[in-house]
């Protein structure tokens, strides 16, 4: 089968060329809605899309089926707890060096070998499950494998992005995959939890190594994705290199310094616990609504994010909307009202998926094509370590004052870190993505 180059794609499906913007011939309902311009104008895109949407819900069940697995076997939350830095590690390390792969090699086979190897490990959690071998070793194992895999594919994935789709589009398509992520982890532990109580770990676990093969498939029919380039031509790439470029480019270093302010300072999950019973008298159900609140705002931001598209001044808007959060928090942190406070955390919420969709935005279309994957590394370490840091802040600062203070006074802290940076870096502001510089 004779396979379509992604720039063949592009222009095939947009005569006039990447252009400036959306074009005149943006409908109403793209000023609202999601924009579905990537899906309709892209195959390979729409397939990859879907593919990630199934496989995303079928981590997410297997990640809840493993937590209740682990409690079923030794009822301690702790034990429970070491899963996520059992995941977290292996992601941090492997995060880093999965970047200087995806530069390396063709990033469709890496995709493909990595979640091939994540797939077999969910067949492997069934077929323990199935002959009854209940080991917390292994499911640890398994974890840390998964990370590895994770580790591996999402730099891949992600520099794929820019290959399938012209500039202009990323916004759109950084927008989908903010409503793919936030799906699959509202709506999978939901059916995981079903189905482990009607047909036991093995089934979720089954399930979530057939999901993968939509993500496969995806992958298997896409273009070779070699790097345009490596490293002065040596063949493999160096994440110091990567670490090096980093430093000499300060808005992508922006952008993860203005995440950073967001996770680490103004990070309130970890507080959910003590807030549901002290402030507003609940118990474990109370907990879910403060937990499903942000996922709920983030969902909507991203269905409602065409308006996204024409906007060009993206570290503005990175800046204007981690500000938003930081004082969503804030106001949440005083908050005594349970549903006023669900409120805030929707809105901490749809600021967060702004902007996420912008500073991925900047990060694909800034950076050259050899720098994507090592760059997208340095983004997993910071999404997946920035949040335990911040749990880890909020819950030392309420123990020794209070939670009130711990939430308020971080999202007050995000503002003026924010506030800091743009006045230390003020050419981030004026970033224009019609002229995109690193």
């Amino acid at each position: 089968m004779t396979r379509t180059t992604p720039r063949t794609q592009s222009e095939n499906a947009a005569p006039d060329g990447p252009g400036p913007g959306p074009g005149p011939a943006a409908g109403p309902k793209r000023r609202i809605f999601a924009d579905l311009t990537p899906l309709r104008t892209s195959p390979d895109y729409r397939r990859l899309w879907a593919g990630n949407t199934i496989s995303w819900m079928g981590q997410a069940m297997t990640a809840l089926a493993i937590s209740l697995q682990v409690y079923d076997i030794t009822r301690s939350s702790f034990y429970v707890g070491l899963v996520g830095l059992f995941s977290l590690v292996p992601l941090v390390v492997f995060g880093l060096y999965g970047g200087a792969v995806a530069d390396t090699v063709d990033r469709r086979k890496l995709g493909l070998y990595s979640s091939s190897a994540a797939a077999v490990l969910s067949v492997a959690l069934a077929t323990a499950a199935l002959l009854d071998y209940h080991r917390v070793w292994f499911l640890y194992l398994v974890v840390a494998l998964q990370a590895v895999c994770g580790a591996l594919t999402s730099p891949a994935r992600s520099a794929m992005i820019p290959k399938l789709l012209p500039p202009e589009q990323l916004p759109a398509a950084n927008a989908l995959t903010s409503l793919t992520t936030t799906f699959g982890f509202t709506a999978g532990p939901m059916l995981g939890g079903l189905i482990v109580g009607w047909w036991g770990y093995q089934a979720a676990y089954l399930i979530d190594a057939v999901a993968f093969s939509a993500a496969l498939y995806a992958m298997w029919r896409l273009p070779a994705m070699r790097p345009e380039r490596t490293d002065d031509g040596r063949g493999r790439a160096s994440v110091m290199d990567g670490l090096r470029f980093l430093g000499t480019r300060p808005n992508i270093r922006m952008t993860f310094f203005s995440d950073l302010c967001a996770m680490v300072l103004a990070q309130p999950k970890a507080l959910f616990p003590a807030i549901a019973l002290l402030w507003y008298g609940g118990d474990a159900k109370t907990v879910g609504l403060l937990v499903a609140a942000p996922a709920i705002g983030s969902l909507l931001g991203g269905l409602l994010s065409g308006w996204q598209g024409r906007i060009r001044r993206h570290g503005l808007a990175i800046l204007l909307s981690v500000g938003a959060w930081g004082l969503a928090i804030a106001v949440f942190g005083l908050t005594r009202n349970l549903w006023l406070g669900l409120l805030f955390l929707g809105l901490a919420g749809w600021a967060d998926t702004i902007s996420m969709v912008f500073r991925t935005t900047m990060l694909q279309a800034a950076t050259p094509d050899d720098m994507r994957g090592r760059l997208q590394g340095v983004f997993i370490v910071v999404v997946a370590g920035g949040p335990r840091l911040g749990d880890f802040l909020a819950g030392s600062v309420a123990q020794l004052t209070s939670p009130g203070i711990a939430i308020t006074g971080g999202g007050l802290a995000c503002v003026l870190g924010l506030v800091l940076l743009g006045l230390r870096w003020r050419g981030f502001a004026r970033y224009d993505a019609r002229s995109p510089q690193a």
